[in-house]
């Protein structure tokens, strides 16, 4: 894992129940495989992964001879888990399922202000600082039988309807791996993408990144969000066409919550950064401050799962990547 993040976890103690389920040196962190210490490399049986692992090429591989499993205290491996790794049959395994629990979190928490348009009341009260008019220049607004469509019955999309359930909403859901039954089993409508688009009031995207989504909603999907409605993204921000949604943005037409965009920093005269119809975050709705423990307290478990001769809980096959995060 990188340097930073290993820091972190000795100092906050999240490491501190690993040497109870395996023999190691927490206080170690290996940053680059080709040059660590060839005979802890030898010796080495299962590797605990963070942000900032190295990748685990044919080469480091050669270095691995006893490594049996990779447990990921992370979200997605396909940073550092390679090829090489399936054809060696080495077991892996991610916590992605605790990093969606604070992504589908925030998602909920923006689907409810947008609906409400806090963010616009907040405005006009500090604007106003006096008591504004809310009937008028609310009318129309709020989260009872809204329409949310869903993008992804990913980890994270299947938890956020999950957490939709006690409000009185309405979710549509899009996902060309999922059927009509499964879909309404979830608790959503099935229904093609841009029917999603244009019949929801939010639509919030939970699709991986592959090369079939890149700009999934582009220049003509984007035209046909309803005005007023808002798109969140907490995905990736390949998804969107960030120029084409900018220029639907800066005429006020229809609102967004970003907390991932394309490039990752947008230029510092982008518009995105001071439109009243934007909230713009910096990739904060993953796993933050003290829920990094969940992950790692997770991954741990799975140490100790492998110690017992159990399989893993949260096993990550290869065909599962070609269509996830």
């Amino acid at each position: 894992m990188g340097a930073a993040v290993h820091r972190r976890l000795l100092t906050e103690g999240s490491l501190d129940r690993l040497p109870t389920v395996a023999r190691v040196d927490t206080a170690t962190a290996v940053t680059d495989l080709t040059t660590a210490d060839a005979r802890q490399l030898a010796e080495t049986e299962v590797l605990f992964t963070h942000w900032g692992a190295p990748e685990l090429t044919e080469e480091a591989l050669h270095r691995l001879p006893r490594l049996r499993a990779v447990v990921h205290a992370a979200g997605s491996v396909k940073h550092h888990v390679t090829d090489a790794v399936w054809r060696r049959g080495i077991t892996v395994s991610s916590a992605a399922a605790a990093n969606a629990l604070p992504v589908a979190e925030f998602t909920l928490a923006a689907i409810l202000f947008a609906n409400k348009r806090v963010l616009d009341v907040a405005r006009a009260y500090t604007t106003a600082r006096a008591q504004p008019d809310l009937l008028p220049y609310f009318s129309g607004h709020g989260n009872y039988h809204r329409t949310v469509g869903i993008v992804g019955a990913s980890r994270i999309g299947r938890r956020v309807i999950e957490l939709l359930r006690p409000h009185d909403l309405d979710v549509l859901l899009h996902d060309p791996y999922v059927d009509d039954q499964r879909a309404r089993t979830l608790g959503a409508e099935p229904v093609g993408l841009d029917e999603l688009t244009r019949r929801s009031d939010v639509v919030s995207i939970h699709a991986p990144q592959l090369p079939e989504t890149r700009h999934m909603f582009d220049a003509r999907r984007l035209a046909l969000l309803k005005d007023g409605a808002t798109l969140i993204n907490t995905a990736r921000g390949s998804l969107v066409d960030t120029d084409a949604l900018t220029g639907h943005l800066v005429t006020g037409r229809v609102h967004a919550v970003l907390d991932v965009t394309e490039p990752d920093v947008p230029p510092a005269d982008s518009p995105l950064y001071t439109l009243p119809n934007v909230l713009l975050t910096p990739h904060i709705a993953g796993s933050l401050g003290n829920e990094l423990h969940r992950m790692t307290d997770w991954a741990i478990d799975e140490v100790s799962r492998y110690a017992q001769g159990l399989p893993f809980a949260h096993e990550v096959g290869s065909e599962e990547l070609s269509r996830s995060a």
